[in-house]
This record gives C-alpha cells, structure tokens and sequence, in this order.
C-alpha cells in the first residue's frame, strides 16, 4: 500500500512486500477514520494508491500461443505492465478490461513480473463504498493464434415457441497467423446434461491477421425456455477447426427466451406478461467489503428470492460477471447499468472527469460482455443522469 518509486520493472526488489490472493479490496482493512477522504458516503476508508506484483514462469503450454490477462474490475484507474513494458490504463473500476501479453512474455520457462498500479486517491469519487484495488477476479488465457476473439460470441433467439426456437450465433473468429487460414467453424448447442441437441457448420478462409464474423443459425425443436421459474441453461460451444486440426474451443452458456416490452401489457417474457419484483443492489458485500466471496452473493439472492423478489438492478455500475452468472442459474430478471454520472459530477472526482473520453469504451465492454446472459432483459445507460433533467418545470 503507497507509491513505490520503479515497482514497475521486473528487477525491482519486492521482498519486503506483503503476499496475499486475489481478490483484495485494502480499503475494508482499514483503517477506518472521519478525517479520510473518502468521507461519509465512501465509508471513512482509506484509499490511496497500491501495487500489486506477480512473478510467474511462461509455462510450456503459451509456448506459440497467445496470451490474454483479463481484469474483471480494479477500482480505480489502473495502469498495468508486464517485464517494464506499459499495456495500457484504465480509469473506471467497475468494466472488465483485457491486454494482449504475447508480444512482451518471456519465452517458455523464462521468468515474468505483472505490475498493476492502482490510484484511488483522487477523493470523494463515489457516493457509495467503492473498495480499493484488484478487487475482482484475473484471468490469464492461452489460446491458438487462431481463436474465437475475445467477448466474440453473440447469441441471441429471435424465434422461440414451446414447439421450436431459432438460436442465431454471431462468432468472430481471428487469425493471427502470418499466412492465411482455411477454418471450419462447427457450433454445437448442448442441453444442460451436456448433450449434443444441434449442430452448425461453416467455413471461411480468413486472411492473415483479420477477422470474420460467422452468421449461423441453429433449428431447436421442443425448447427449455429460460425463466425465474424455469432458469434454464444451455451452452453453445464453439469449436474451431484448420486443416482438420483443432484451434479454438470456446464455450457460451445461453438461455433461450423472448422478451417483449409492450405498451399496453407492460414486459412478456415467453408470451406471457410478467411483473418485475425487484431491488436494487450494489456491488459491495457490505462488511467483507468489495471483493466479495461468491458464496455471500449466492446467500444474498436465495433470500431475496424467497421473499418473492425475481429482479434485480445492478446500482449503478456493471457488476461482477460471477453475479450474473448466478442470476442466469437461479433466475433473475436483471437490469445492467452503466454509469452513476454522466459529464455533470455528483462527487467533485468521480466518472465525470472521464466520461467524454472512456464512455464508449466502457460500455461497449459491458455490453459485449454480457450480452450473452438471459438474465439481462434491460441495459440502463445511467442513474440519476443530470442531463436528462428538465428545467422547463414540467
């Protein structure tokens, strides 16, 4: 915790520092003080600016692949490198973000540093508690040169009946060969046993280093519709193919259900009108803080359902992708929100100060992210927006 002159290179001598799993939230540790920046609404914390440092050997099976290191949220404006070399920065907590390790990894055996700083000491930027730091999950990927992209799935059900349902399957699919690529495309649609229940071929020769979006559409007769009553699953799996080789297998668990907004019988959802009961529920796990176990979340929904709530609207920023997970298992009709703020602030150094710049981004990676989930039925574009107010006094 503090700025540590240099802690981005990979020779900087980090004995000293503490070791701990992700992930970590340091500003539920305390501690907790009326004099700290973050003032009533963030909780007296304190927050501040942290390190975090990952040595690791390239393990064997990168060796030729890609590597891919996801952030599902760091609050906040992270910047991250890896062996010195700076990947990028990223301002908002509460997005998932990614960066391309390939060209800056040690080759296989050899060693690396991950670097992340994190700079929360730009206060009050909430007006709720935030947390500090890497505070949901890290993912390293390996993957073929020649691979589903990343959020490259996009699956949605334009026909759905009791009888029957259309599964269309958008798949970007990128080669970063130095040759071009003849890739087999095969979409399977497993049931929740896992069972095959349908299949899509396609074929395409994609150029090196381009991309192409396959278009397919998958027939299903007598269909599982998703719903709170109902929360089931299916998955489709992307399996790409070369030269009769294996690239890619990448999987996308998907609910098959018809949504309807209608002016007069309010939202169906498979036909049938139904009232959203719901509350709104922030991102923090109260007293553990931002990074909160799965299980305290899995103990939240089960007792809100049980008291009859089946919606839920994510206050007021994308939550961790875990949560949807689990609305789309235990069902959930979910509201996906964005921003608190626009470019007219609520706290003098929240999102504001980056929204002209990183709105677009950041919500493209919500929306490309969890497009997927059949628990979303409505995306919020912001809370409260000042912006939207009218002055007219109507």
């Amino acid at each position: 915790l503090g700025d540590a002159r240099g802690a981005e290179a990979a020779a900087f001598d980090d004995g000293s520092w503490r070791k701990l799993d992700l992930p970590h939230d340091w500003s539920i540790e305390g501690p907790f003080n009326q004099t700290n920046s973050s003032g009533g609404e963030g909780g007296y914390v304190t927050t501040g600016v942290g390190w975090y440092r990952q040595p690791f050997a390239t393990p064997d099976s990168l060796a030729g692949r890609k590597a891919v290191v996801e952030f599902d949220g760091v609050y906040m404006n992270s910047d991250v490198w890896l062996n010195g070399h700076h990947l990028g920065n990223w301002p908002f907590g509460y997005t998932s973000f990614h960066y391309d390790l390939t060209p800056f990894l040690s080759p296989a055996g050899k060693a690396n540093v991950l670097a992340v700083r994190v700079d929360n000491s730009k206060q009050p930027n909430s007006r709720w508690y935030s947390g500090s730091g890497i505070y949901r999950h890290v993912w390293l990927t390996g993957t073929d040169p020649l691979h589903v992209a990343h959020w490259g799935t996009y699956v949605t059900t334009p026909k759905v009946s009791t009888n029957s349902a259309t599964v269309r399957v958008r798949t970007r699919v990128q080669n970063e060969f130095k040759e071009k690529r003849a890739v087999t495309l095969v979409s399977q649609l497993l049931d929740a046993n896992g069972q095959v229940v349908a299949t899509a071929n396609a074929n395409k020769t994609i150029r090196a280093g381009g991309e192409f979006e396959f278009d397919q559409s998958i027939e299903l007769a007598k269909p599982q519709l998703w719903s709170p009553g109902n929360p089931y699953l299916y998955r489709v799996r992307s399996l790409v193919q070369s030269a009769g080789q294996p690239a890619d297998d990448y999987s996308t668990p998907i609910g098959i259900r018809e949504l309807r907004y209608d002016v007069d019988c309010g939202f169906l959802l498979n036909g049938q009108p139904v009232k959203m009961l719901g509350m709104c529920v922030h991102h923090d796990g109260g007293s553990v803080g931002a990074a909160v176990p799965e299980g305290v979340w899995e103990r939240r929904l089960q007792l809100l359902k049980d008291m009859g709530c089946n919606a839920l609207r994510m206050s007021h920023n994308p939550p961790a992708p875990e949560l949807l997970d689990l609305c789309d298992r235990m069902g959930f009709l979910v509201m996906d929100e964005a921003f608190d703020q626009w470019l007219i602030s609520k706290t003098r150094e929240d999102y504001a100060r980056y929204f002209k710049d990183w709105s677009i981004k950041d919500l493209t990676a919500m929306l490309h992210r969890d497009r997927n989930h059949p628990s979303v039925v409505m995306w919020s574009v912001g809370n409260e927006i000042r912006e939207q107010t009218r002055t007219n006094g109507a």
